[in-house]
């Protein structure tokens, strides 16, 4: 049981049930009635009265209601322990009367004959001792009732209790593409007030850090293009034909550097609207245009499957991991999957993939697996970000893990229109 509404739920079931079962014990051990003992040493007290009474006057006795027979009563069930116990109260309070307890089928019937001599017996009713019939139905239906009451406030209590925790959890599940929260009403019990009050401020300043994030990136890199186009410049006037391709290369480098930052901002605050997009076709085209390029990619299997997003954003990044597997993996074989839900990208090559310690850090900024390969391999290290940033804009994601015995494959589900 993960759940902290699930566990305070129980929590205060077990409580409430415990404190009411405690209550119900104590209060059955306060009222519950005297010993059985001296209950049945008073009714014999009461039943010589009667016997007294018929023995001194069998006429009136029966006139005045009391039943005289010459065999005692005889019923469906004999109470054997009740006889001896009556017939022991008896001798108690000092008299030789005998008694015989019988019991009825019908529920609550009892009946005492008392021995008064030959063939002389007094037949009285007698109070049952036992509990109430359906006593278990009852003390079950009790119990039941004491369950559904304790779940209900307790759910009732719970659902007040978390209510700061859920708007925290509802505040995080709704964070923009670039970063910052929803405001909250601040309304409510005290609790929940203060914290949406320091909901709203951290929304307030996340979108302060990442405003001066974006301002401090665009600006680097605009800022960048003049320095290094006069480095450039300079550059073409180096006599050494060595010296000047290492100077145009590192230079070159760095422009796609920059170009890269400012295109990984731009995805970050960008709001264009999400179409139909057929994404087998999509696909299709994006395989060929590489082909042409000289990449090694291949179409393996495609469906027919829309899904919403916007179009030139969409085959950005999907273009991004095609060419990171065509480059870095030998070649990218791409397969197009659906099920109820979500379109399935698949994109596999046989390279050497990459290091578990490192899969975390995959889509970080300019995370490159091998520094060494950055001469060999162009690129800024930004494509799995920027494609990430464009997935997760229109409700899809992304996953990268290792195949076996060698490769990589790149996972992408995006919803279906």
């Amino acid at each position: 049981m993960k759940s902290l509404r699930q566990r305070i739920v129980l929590l205060l079931i077990l409580a409430i049930v415990t404190v009411v079962g405690l209550a119900t014990f104590a209060a059955s051990r306060v009222l519950q009635p005297p010993p059985q003992d001296d209950r049945i040493d008073r009714l014999a007290r009461q039943l010589m009265v009667l016997v007294a009474f018929a023995e001194k006057d069998p006429q009136a006795a029966r006139a005045a209601g009391l039943v005289l027979r010459d065999t005692p009563q005889t019923g469906d069930f004999s109470d054997r322990m009740m006889s001896e116990r009556l017939s022991a109260a008896f001798h108690r309070a000092g008299s030789a009367v005998e008694a015989q307890v019988n019991l009825q089928n019908e529920p609550h019937r009892a009946t005492a004959s008392l021995y008064l001599g030959p063939e002389r017996w007094l037949v009285t009713e007698l109070n049952d001792f036992g509990p109430p019939p359906g006593g278990w139905i009852v003390l079950a239906g009790w119990g039941f009732l004491i369950v559904l009451g304790a779940a209900c406030v307790s759910i009732f209590a719970a659902a007040k209790i978390i209510r700061p925790l859920q708007l925290l959890q509802d505040s995080v599940g709704r964070v923009g593409p670039d970063g910052t929260l929803p405001h909250i009403e601040e309304t409510g019990s005290g609790e929940i007030r203060a914290t949406a009050q320091a909901i709203n401020r951290l929304s307030a300043r996340l979108k302060t850090a990442m405003e001066s994030r974006m301002r401090l990136v665009a600006a680097a890199g605009h800022d960048l293009r003049t320095p290094m186009t006069r480095m450039r410049l300079r550059a073409e006037f180096i006599t050494d034909e060595v010296d000047r391709q290492k100077w145009l290369s590192d230079l070159e480098e760095l422009d796609q550097i920059a170009d890269s930052a400012i295109r990984l901002v731009r995805e970050e605050v960008n709001d264009d609207k999400a179409e139909k997009v057929e994404l087998g076709s999509m696909l299709c085209e994006l395989v060929e245009e590489l082909r042409l390029l000289g990449h090694p990619a291949a179409l393996a299997e495609r469906q027919t499957v829309t899904v919403s997003a916007a179009p030139l954003a969409l085959k950005r990044a999907l273009r991004n991991l095609v060419i990171n597997a065509a480059t870095h993996g030998g070649g990218a074989s791409v397969r197009l999957a659906v099920d109820d839900n979500h379109a399935i990208v698949s994109i596999t090559d046989e390279g050497p993939g990459i290091p578990e310690n490192l899969m975390e850090q995959v889509f970080e900024p300019f995370f490159r697996v091998d520094a060494a390969r950055r001469k060999a391999v162009p690129g800024a290290g930004l494509g799995l970000a920027i494609a990430r940033e464009i997935f997760e804009r229109f409700g899809g994601s992304i996953t990268i893990a290792n195949r076996r015995p060698h490769g990589l494959e790149q996972t992408i589900r995006l919803l279906r229109a």
